[in-house]
């Protein structure tokens, strides 16, 4: 149950029919000091300030009228007018032994179902992927798999930069660089290197550049020996980045690059120039922004004046494709905060266009070294994705070496689940929309908020019915026992899981799954210490096994929702 979502409804009914209004906001939050209790309603005091009545009679008369009693210990109202709310344990313990017998941990799905396209990733042809790909890459596939969880239909896209100028030099620098041993062993840096030669020698040579531009021109018109070396181009960037993709669990419905939607760009500058949105100004074609003061200095430019598009046309024609294909209700755009000017332009042009459907920008801050500056390496170039991964997995490889003889043949994947997975949940445990320090012996580390504190965390529950014999153990959904102190925090945050995870998928900030896992797992570890399970006697220990049951399913649910390996042993 998302208990958030009903004390809001019955917070917000009791405001209306106390203080006459027609739409409240009850504004029920968590409190920030358990000794409150565990919810507080504020939307009372906004309408004591408008009324200028006085805030705390006017709670006492809302606090009066709330249909919680089952749910409930009766309110408190507190301060200058705060209503403060505690759930009743015998409540939880109904509530909590229902949900032990549910495999979602006791997230229902969403209320209305949608269609989301994510568009996410979305790496460049012949360039191997780097550390600024990680966010993008991981946030997007957390997000597809929160939705799906809610049962909304998701289409995850990889809209792949495979399109544009750089080809023409690229197929000149292939030609006259290319190293096939090179090209064998690590092919996309070496496609990488043979574009930075070109580059290099173009500048100083202007006949190079205009091969370059010929080449081009002739790939564009369908020269088949071209089109053949862009779609060895396209086929090696492919191959390559799915192994990558493997390794963080990663799995796209649609892969289309700029070029599925070239065809389509004449249409879209035409189509803007008929209804109005865009006109011609100096040769160029622009949508320009007069009547709004943040973008008025910024024109929308969807063809240059020298006949080319760009990748404002592109994203035309791809939302005008996904409008015709998907007919979604929400299209996400995983794309680093730093293009908000360009999407803020991009939806208002869908706006005009008369596109209902909600586009939102999902941004999000850089990943940083220790130096405070964005992560490079010691010669100054970005990061391989490859690599970070790679040493993901050697670090968590020493760090479980002592282990090997009871993990036997699991060495390996237990190394690549915790390395990967700590590299993961690093990222999501923060804000997105903040810049992180990329800290290796903090990811790593089996203490703290870390990925592999989670995973022992979920480890720790499988254990214990296996040495029961009954991995597959299941309670008789009977209400739970909880005496403890410690059994009635696990019980709280449990009860709370799901309303964060709805958060989540309703705002986007994948934390707000991590920041639920972590309390639950910090409790849990409490519960283990102060509460005996298999020494525990008759229904109480029935009732703790319960309560362990529904603490691993909630962290098997949270860290799969985030695209983090569960693993059986570490």
């Amino acid at each position: 149950m998302n208990i958030l979502r009903r004390l809001e409804e019955q917070a917000s009914a009791a405001i209306c029919n106390t203080l006459g209004v027609t739409d409240a906001y009850a504004d029920v939050r968590p409190t920030s000091d358990e000794r409150f209790g565990d919810y507080q309603i504020n939307g009372v005091l906004p309408l004591a300030r408008q009324r200028r009545e006085n805030p705390r009679g006017m709670a006492q008369l809302v606090a009066g009228k709330l249909e919680l009693s089952d749910m409930c210990e009766p309110p408190e109202v507190a301060g200058p007018g705060f209503i403060n709310l505690r759930l009743r344990n015998q409540w939880l313990e109904k509530r909590l032994g229902e949900d032990a017998v549910d495999q979602r941990a006791g997230v229902e799905p969403a209320q209305v179902a949608e269609r989301v396209v994510v568009d996410y990733s979305s790496p460049n042809v012949a360039k191997a992927m780097h550390v600024g790909h990680l966010r993008s890459t991981i946030i997007g596939n957390a997000l597809c798999r929160i939705l799906r969880f809610l049962g909304h239909h998701v289409i995850g896209d990889n809209h792949l930069g495979d399109w544009g100028t750089q080809f023409g030099l690229l197929i000149v620098g292939y030609r006259r660089f290319a190293d096939e041993r090179s090209l064998a062993l690590r092919p996309l840096e070496e496609l990488e290197r043979i574009y930075q030669q070109v580059v290099a020698l173009a500048d100083k040579d202007p006949s190079v550049a205009e091969e370059a531009r010929g080449e081009l021109r002739k790939l564009q018109a369908g020269d088949r020996e071209n089109r053949g070396l862009w779609e060895k181009f396209v086929r090696i960037t492919l191959e390559e980045n799915e192994k990558i993709y493997r390794r963080l669990g990663v799995e796209f419905d649609e892969v289309l690059g700029e070029s599925a939607y070239n065809e389509r760009l004449p249409g879209v500058v035409e189509k803007l120039l008929r209804k109005g949105v865009a006109r011609e100004s100096q040769g160029a074609v622009c949508v320009f922004f007069d009547d709004d003061p943040e973008l008025s200095e910024y024109p929308f430019i969807i063809q240059k004046s020298d006949g080319a598009f760009l990748y404002s046309t592109t994203d035309i024609a791809t939302l005008e494709f996904r409008s015709e294909h998907f007919q979604p209700h929400r299209v996400l755009y995983v794309v680093d905060s730093r293009q908000s000017l360009h999407f803020r332009q991009f939806f208002e042009v869908a706006r005009r266009m008369g596109y209902d459907m909600r586009l939102e920008h999902i941004g999000f801050g850089t990943i940083l070294g220790p130096d405070g500056r964005p992560i490079r390496t010691r010669e100054g170039r970005a990061v391989y994705l490859e690599d970070l991964l790679d040493e993901a997995e050697r670090r968590a490889g020493e760090i479980i070496r002592d282990r090997e003889d009871e993990l036997g043949g699991e060495t390996r994947r237990v190394a690549s689940g915790v390395g990967i997975g700590a590299v993961i949940y690093a990222d999501l445990s923060q804000n997105r929309l903040s810049d992180y320090r990329f800290d290796w012996d903090k990811m790593v580390s089996f203490d703290g908020n870390t990925g592999p504190y989670l995973q022992y965390a979920l480890v720790r529950t499988r254990s214990l019915f296996r040495k029961l014999g009954v991995e597959n153990w299941q309670p008789a959904g009977t209400p739970l026992q909880l005496e403890h102190a410690s059994e009635l925090a696990l019980a709280r945050d449990l009860a709370r899981f799901s309303e964060s995870f709805h958060r989540a998928g309703e705002t986007f900030f994948p934390h707000l799954i991590c920041d639920s896992l972590y309390r639950i797992a910090r409790r849990f570890s409490q519960f283990w210490h102060d509460c005996p399970v298999l020494t525990a006697a008759g229904p109480l220990r029935e009732s703790r096994l319960s309560l362990c049951r529904l603490t691993g399913a909630a962290l098997a649910v949270g860290l799969q929702s985030l695209g983090i390996d569960t693993l059986e042993r570490m």
